[in-house]
């Protein structure tokens, strides 16, 4: 396992990280995992052994269970490992329990101190952008949680480049607590990201974290053109997130062909694409059982060669678009010749 800064916090996690998604299975989040405490120790127990630092849920995941039966695992392995979770997302009925309020925050981030058996979080993410609450008020509290010593960190997730700046202006302007990371959708089947979002990361210097590396399950190697429908799978009750179904089976006839020559599955040459892009930081890895676990904790022995990504890039390739086909026409003109 390698282990990567993440941003500019000093503090180095795996390149795979743990999601506990799965870890539950109440309300909506039962189409994707409902594993109890001892499926979960099981999980956690190897991925630990197997030199995973870093995990990562929110507060949302099967309303709090899944951060509960995390705590439960974890116990006195805790100072052992870089915790993450998420905040914003609906925890009750009344109109004030949602949202990046400061009111919201500061009893959200209790409540998941309590259920993670912890008395700091290392990494506490925004899970969205609130479009009621000003960015001014969110950041203020952010910063009032890491000066009181229940967050160390602070990041963010699933939001627009736009975003991502004015936050970390204000941050500036208010002289507060920055977004060090950002947790973003990225697979082989989805890199829009590649467009605005890994531009403002490296001039940041943020982390990216990446969550669905396999695209719901569509790259796991079990969907081709053949077999478009998986009896018990995830995407059967839970087609999340967007593919263009075929564009995907045109990427999976690649990836299984690399598979075949690496003699491992589609999923870990899926994976292995990710950890070879210079802007990840760390791989989200979910897992049902302890057999999918290991399967996925071999994606970083894989060395891609030089064919090898060529091939994947060019099947899975973005479509040009405005202004990016521009800023790479002109990104040239400015250097002597």
């Amino acid at each position: 396992m390698q282990y990567k800064l993440l941003g500019r916090t000093g503090l180095f996690v795996s390149e795979l990280c743990l999601g506990a998604m799965t870890f539950g299975g109440q309300g909506f989040w039962k189409a994707v995992g409902t594993l109890g405490q001892t499926e979960v120790d099981a999980i956690v127990g190897r991925a630990i052994e197997a030199g995973i630092n870093f995990i990562d849920t929110a507060n949302v995941y099967s309303e709090g269970e899944s951060e509960r039966l995390l705590g439960e695992s974890l116990g006195t392995r805790r100072k052992d490992i870089v915790l993450a979770t998420k905040v914003r997302g609906r925890m009750g009925p009344g109109p004030n329990q949602i949202g990046l309020s400061k009111a919201h925050i500061m009893q959200a981030v209790d409540d998941s101190l309590q259920r993670l058996k912890t008395d700091y979080i290392d990494l506490y993410q925004i899970h969205g952008y609130d479009s009621v609450t000003p960015l001014d008020e969110t950041m203020r509290a952010l910063d009032d949680v890491v000066r009181a010593g229940k967050v160390r960190y602070i990041g963010c997730s699933n939001l627009a480049a736009w975003q991502v700046m004015k936050a970390n202006g204000i941050a500036e302007r208010l002289n507060t607590a920055r977004f060090e990371s950002l947790q973003a959708y990225y697979s082989l089947a989805g890199r829009e990201l590649e467009r605005e979002l890994v531009p403002v990361l490296n001039d940041q210097t943020m982390g990216l974290l990446i969550w669905s590396p396999l695209a719901g399950g569509f790259l796991s190697g079990k969907y081709t053109r053949e077999t478009q429908s998986v009896e018990g799978s995830r995407r059967t009750g839970f087609d999340f997130p967007p593919v263009n179904k075929e564009h995907a089976y045109a990427i999976i006839d690649v990836l299984q062909e690399v598979a075949k020559t690496h003699e491992v599955s589609v999923a870990q040459i899926a994976l292995a694409w990710l950890l070879h892009q210079k802007a990840v930081t760390s791989v989200i890895i979910g897992a049902k059982t302890v057999e999918q676990l290991d399967d996925n904790l071999n994606a970083p022995n894989i060395v891609l060669t030089e064919a090898d990504l060529e091939r994947i890039d060019k099947v899975s390739a973005l479509t040009p678009e405005y202004p990016g086909w521009m800023l790479a026409r002109q990104a040239g003109d400015r250097v002597p010749r």
